[in-house]
């Protein structure tokens, strides 16, 4: 939107440290509803990113950190089994459709560069990748990888416009024995490729050792690094170990690494987390890695629920937003699965919607509560047809509606099919003659 910095430094960070405020950060502040001296206080301060690739031409800029709203990233892309772009740009239009704040390309077949292309061309929104996914589709065994191929493709998806790219430079040759015990080892696609490289070279992880050539490329083209948890637990029983909490502690790390280099930075965290280790993994994210945005996968609060992980996991992501996620990405039914269809992805956004919505209400953000006390109002007033446009999910709560009272008279019917206009209970409470009970009960408290 604006033109940038031509000293080799392109990003909103390093703007914002220098005290201007770009266009970007006004389009932000309109949108989260504050002012742009906040929303360029807290790019500074790091808290804050606004992934915006000077490439990516139909952007509409936004925001993530806790002094905004929470946010929701839409996981797209094909596999090796499934390839079709006019599928894929269906599943970012209903992505999109039903409010995905970033989504990420995550392609691991055919041809990689062309599917993301058409998605950025056709993304009003933040798109994310995974870079290693396309170097290793390069490669005939994940053991061919190398640093200079990694960094090809990084190059090659900066100038195409992606906005943050996952880089696992955390994961590290001495983190690796610590995952020996775990019942899911390592999860990560990402993490996975790197260990099985590290191992057979005995080497270090290569996007640790050329990490400062890789800020390098992010600066020149705004790309925001959202580090990986390549060690991130598969299930619940290996939450919160040694080996996550190893691999965070190098994020923090590299996170450091990166504001020097004016590169902005998020945090990716653990996708599998009971219940009653939620916070605890909030607020350590947030004190290793200085208060950069937490972006976390669910997490899933179950391992018990293969069809309905979309529910397990957008529990945990209401409790993560809770206290102070700032980006959740959204878990589909398909998850453990298969690869996502339409459908899936419209669940996995509702769900999700829900999650950060009620994080929101939980956070005290300002008006995020008056979507929900205005729906309030509407059922009280047996207003459906305003339900219904209040609604999350419009067409779904009409049809549930008109399902057993399809006729239009009973969109003004003082009751549902549940209870009948009998047994409604805010039907007989608007009955109530409150003015009879206030006499009482002041005549009660007299002769009391």
């Amino acid at each position: 939107m604006s033109t940038r910095e031509t000293d080799g430094c392109a990003t909103q960070l390093h703007q914002a440290r220098r005290g201007v405020i770009t266009e970007q950060m006004r389009h932000v502040a309109r949108r989260e509803n504050t002012s742009p001296q906040t929303i360029r206080e807290e790019v500074a301060s790091g808290r804050m990113i606004i992934p915006a690739n000077v490439n990516h031409a139909s952007l509409e800029p936004m925001c993530i950190g806790k002094a905004a709203r929470v946010k929701i990233n839409a996981n797209i892309g094909n596999s090796q089994t499934t390839s079709d772009i006019e599928g894929e740009l269906d599943k970012l239009h209903t992505a999109l459709e039903y409010g995905a704040d970033t989504v990420m390309d995550l392609s691991s077949g055919g041809d990689i560069p062309r599917i993301r292309q058409a998605i950025i061309e056709a993304s009003p929104v933040p798109v994310g990748t995974v870079p290693i996914y396309e170097a290793a589709s390069r490669v005939k065994q994940p053991e061919d990888l190398s640093g200079e191929l990694l960094l090809e493709v990084i190059e090659e998806q900066a100038e195409q416009g992606v906005d943050y790219m996952t880089i696992h430079a955390g994961i590290l040759l001495q983190h690796l024995h610590l995952v020996q015990r775990r019942i899911t080892g390592i999860v990560s696609r990402g993490g996975g490729l790197l260990a099985r490289w590290m191992v057979h070279h005995m080497r270090q992880n290569p996007l640790y050792e050329r990490f400062d050539d890789i800020l390098e490329i992010c600066r020149r083209h705004d790309v925001s690094i959202s580090l990986g948890d390549g060690l991130r637990p598969g299930c619940i029983a290996d939450a919160s170990d040694a080996a996550q909490f190893a691999e965070l502690r190098t994020l923090g790390e590299l996170t450091e690494r990166a504001w020097e280099k004016d590169v902005q930075v998020m945090i990716e965290g653990p996708g599998h987390v009971p219940l009653d280790q939620l916070e605890e993994n909030v607020r350590i994210q947030q004190e290793v890695c200085h208060e950069a945005p937490f972006y976390t996968l669910g997490p899933l609060v179950t391992d018990i629920a293969p069809g309905y992980d979309h529910i397990t996991s957008a529990i945990g992501a209401a409790v993560m937003g809770w206290h102070g996620t700032s980006l959740l990405c959204y878990v589909t039914p398909k998850e453990h699965l298969g690869l996502p269809g339409k459908e899936d992805v419209r669940q996995g956004l509702i769900a999700y919607r829900i999650a950060a919505h009620a994080a929101d209400v939980a956070r005290g953000r300002p008006g995020a509560r008056d979507w929900d006390d205005a729906l309030s109002r509407a059922r009280y007033a047996f207003d459906w047809n305003r339900q219904f446009e209040l609604s999350l999910d419009p067409a779904t709560a009409r049809a549930m509606h008109d399902e057993s009272l399809p006729d239009d008279y009973f969109k003004s019917a003082q009751f549902c099919s549940m209870c009948g206009p009998k047994f409604c209970p805010m039907h007989n409470f608007r009955d109530v003659d409150w003015a009879a009970l206030r006499s009482a009960a002041t005549k009660s408290s007299q002769s009391a």
